[in-house]
C-alpha cells in the first residue's frame, strides 16, 4: 500500500535528525539473479506496470519487481546504455550506444517497433511526457537527439557545449536539464524549442555523472566524481549545497515521498540524504556492493534497486578496470525500514 507523504515524513522526523544505525534506515530484502555475460549500465523502473528495465550488453533484461524475478528479455539493443518509459503509450526507447540508434519497443510484447538514428554514442535517454519527446544523449557527439515518442521520427538535434552524461526533466517548468561532464557545468534546454537556454557551474562539484531532480521544488541532485553531491536550484542555477559522497558515483535518485535522494556509488555504498529545505542532511551511509554504481528508485514502495556482480581480482585494482565474472550479476534490493532506530 502507497504511504502518503505527510504521513511518512512526520514519522521520519521524528527519528531522522538523530544519527542512525547504518542498517535502520534501508536494509538488504532480496537479491535477484539475473546472470549472463557482459556488463551492465542503467536501470529503469516502470512503477504503474510493475517492471524493473536492466540494461545489459546486448539486451534488456526486465525483472517483475512483485515477484522479484526476471520474467523476460529485450533482445537486438547493441551497446545498449539506458531505457526509457512513455508509460501512456506503451512504449520503451533504448539508447544503443553500438549502433548509434535508438530502438522502440512495445512493452506488451518486448518486441522492436523500429528504431530511429541517433549521434555518437547515445548514452542517457530520458522521457519528457509535457511533449511526449524522448531525448538521447549522444556521448561522442556532443548533442542530443529529440524523438516523437508517438511516431519514432526526429524532430530536433541539439548541439550541446560538453560531454552529456545523466538527465532529468522538469515538465511544469518546460525543461530538460543535463550533466556536462567535462565542463563540470549543468545545461538547461527549453522543451518547446528545444535549445540550451542556460549553463551553470557545479562547483564546488566537479565531472558530474548522476543527476535527480525533486520536481516540486524544482532541486537537481547532482553526483559528482570528486565525492561531492551538490543541490541546485534548477531556476536560478544557484548551488544551495552541498554534501560529501562516496567514490565512483554514477546514479543518483530522488523520492518524492520521503524528501530523500540517492547517491549510489562504486566503492561500495550509498549516501542517503534528506532535503531540508535549502540545506542536504546525512542520513545514512548505505553498505552495498563493489560496483553497484547504477540504481533505480521504485516511488510506490521507496524501494531502491542496484545492480552489483563479481570480478576478478587484479594485482592492480587501482589503475585497470577488473573483469567480471560472468553469469554473477544479480540485482538487489533495499527497502525503507518502517521503524528506524535513532542511536545514542
Amino acid at each position: 500500500m502507497k504511504i502518503h507523504r505527510v504521513t511518512l515524513l512526520i514519522a521520519l522526523a521524528a527519528v531522522l535528525p538523530a544519527r542512525l544505525l547504518a542498517s535502520d534506515l534501508y536494509y538488504l530484502t532480496r537479491e535477484i539473479p539475473i546472470g549472463g555475460a557482459g556488463s551492465w549500465d542503467y536501470l529503469s523502473i516502470d512503477s504503474a506496470a510493475r517492471r524493473l528495465y536492466v540494461t545489459h550488453s546486448t539486451r534488456i533484461v526486465v525483472v517483475d519487481i512483485d515477484k522479484e524475478e526476471v520474467l523476460g528479455e529485450i533482445t537486438g539493443t547493441a551497446g545498449v546504455h539506458g531505457f526509457a518509459i512513455a508509460p501512456e503509450l506503451q512504449r520503451g526507447f533504448a539508447s544503443d550506444g553500438r549502433d548509434a540508434m535508438v530502438s522502440i519497443i512495445d512493452l506488451r510484447t518486448l518486441k522492436t517497433i523500429s528504431k530511429s538514428p541517433a549521434g555518437e554514442n547515445p548514452d542517457a535517454i530520458i522521457y519528457e511526457p509535457g511533449r511526449r519527446e524522448v531525448y538521447a544523449f549522444n556521448g561522442r557527439s556532443h548533442s542530443v537527439t529529440v524523438i516523437a515518442a508517438a511516431s519514432g521520427s526526429v524532430v530536433a538535434t541539439t548541439p550541446l557545449p560538453g560531454k552529456p552524461e545523466f538527465a532529468a526533466a522538469d515538465q511544469s517548468a518546460r525543461r530538460v536539464y543535463c550533466n556536462l561532464e567535462d565542463k563540470s557545468e549543468v545545461a538547461a534546454i527549453d522543451t518547446t524549442t528545444h535549445a540550451v537556454v542556460n549553463r551553470w557551474p557545479i562547483a564546488p562539484g566537479q565531472e558530474a555523472s548522476g543527476l535527480a531532480i525533486d520536481a516540486q521544488r524544482h532541486r537537481l541532485f547532482i553526483g559528482c566524481h570528486n565525492q561531492k553531491m551538490p543541490m541546485m536550484d534548477a531556476a536560478t542555477g544557484k548551488i544551495l549545497d552541498t554534501i560529501p559522497i562516496a567514490r565512483g558515483v554514477d546514479a543518483c535518485a530522488f523520492d518524492p515521498g520521503t524528501g530523500l535522494a540517492f547517491a549510489s556509488c562504486g566503492d561500495g555504498s550509498t549516501t542517503i540524504v534528506r532535503e531540508d529545505g535549502d540545506k542536504l542532511t546525512l542520513v545514512q551511509t548505505l553498505a552495498t556492493r563493489r560496483g553497484a554504481r547504477t540504481m533505480a528508485l521504485d516511488s510506490s514502495t521507496h524501494k531502491i534497486y542496484l545492480a552489483a556482480a563479481q570480478f576478478e581480482t587484479q594485482d592492480d585494482e587501482a589503475t585497470k578496470r577488473p573483469r567480471m565474472i560472468p553469469n554473477t550479476l544479480k540485482i538487489l534490493v533495499y527497502s525503507l525500514s518502517p521503524t528506524p532506530t535513532p542511536t545514542p
